[in-house]
């Protein structure tokens, strides 16, 4: 299973406390207490890995080193390790005490999420004319503390999009061999599918359903992954009672979510062509043509059908 939202805790290192000692060197009498080091700040990286918010299904928080106290004769205390996160590219880090949002965004990529606390000054640093024999130090500022939401939103070149059973899941599998699941029900992929088609990735993207933008089915699921895809391949089956209201239902839920996804550039698929009649398939092709919308028949059974889709993808693969 394919996990694309974790929340966790994640804890920076608390700083170390300073040192309070005094020189046993005769010839140097005085304070020699070391600083507390610093505690270990916790980072993000981008991969390519698009699996890697499975390591948080079952650990749910991520604690980084606290730095060592001070020591006598001068001995700062050791900086505490910081901690590197390895996440997807796409990965919105939401700080959910600050409202705050990180995006990675390409692979090596670091960005600091919690910040260690500083080490408390040693008594050495508290030395004076009228002090010289200083007894206070202090102790280590607490490292950064917050509770984030690790979202994965896709960044794909296509993303296949439609009603659930439209054929989605098989035009990947065909185009990249990808082997998503599919089956002949009105259900839908639990979770999008990615494949490589030479260096496009296309998303099989959840089908959704009438109210996908108010959170039915896995419509919130489909819809954030759809906001980063490029390109978007709408299928609407050809064995549908009304391929004009299929397709309406998905843009409708498109533009409640997010107007801007109405902006990307869109191909129209009629899948299934191969299983309704010549005449059924004219007259469906006419309701898209009365809309002043192309709509390219797709079987996956006939090879020049195929062809056409691979001659898409070169086309967006040659601009890319």
């Amino acid at each position: 299973m394919l996990i694309d939202e974790v929340t966790i805790k994640v804890k920076a290192g608390d700083g170390g406390a300073g040192a309070v000692a005094f020189n046993k060197n005769l010839m140097e009498l005085g304070p020699a207490g070391g600083n507390g080091g610093k505690g270990g700040d916790v980072y993000v990286e981008g991969s390519s890995d698009l699996t890697l918010l499975n390591q948080f299904r079952f650990k749910k928080e991520i604690v980084a080193k606290d730095g060592g106290d001070g020591r006598p004769q001068f001995v700062d205390g050791v900086r505490g390790d910081d901690v590197l996160v390895r996440v997807p590219v796409g990965t919105v880090v939401h700080n959910n005490e600050t409202g705050e949002d990180i995006e990675v965004v390409r692979v090596g990529e670091q960005q600091c999420i919690a910040r260690g606390g500083n080490g408390g000054k040693g008594n050495f640093l508290f030395r004076s004319s009228t002090n010289t024999t200083p007894k206070q130090s202090q102790p280590g500022k607490p490292g950064e503390c917050f509770t984030f939401t690790f979202e994965l939103k896709y960044i794909a070149d296509v993303g296949l999009i439609g009603l659930p059973n439209v054929g989605k899941s098989s035009l990947l599998n065909e185009l990249t061999r990808a082997k998503s699941k599919v089956a002949n029900y009105q259900f839908t992929t639990l979770e999008p599918n990615l494949g490589v088609y030479y260096d496009l990735i296309l998303a099989d993207l959840p089908g959704l359903i009438a109210g996908a933008s108010q959170g039915r089915g896995l419509g919130i699921k489909f819809l954030k992954h759809t906001e980063r895809t490029k390109v978007l391949f709408h299928l609407v089956s050809a064995q549908s009672d009304d391929v004009w209201r299929d397709y309406i239902i998905v843009r409708d839920e498109l533009k409640k979510y997010n107007k801007k996804l109405l902006q990307k550039e869109e191909y129209i698929f009629l899948s299934k062509s191969d299983e309704v009649s010549a005449d059924e398939l004219e007259k469906k092709i006419k309701i898209f043509k009365r809309h002043r919308k192309i709509i390219i028949p797709l079987s996956l059974l006939e090879e020049e059908s195929v062809k056409k889709v691979e001659q898409i993808l070169n086309k967006i693969k040659s601009v890319k």
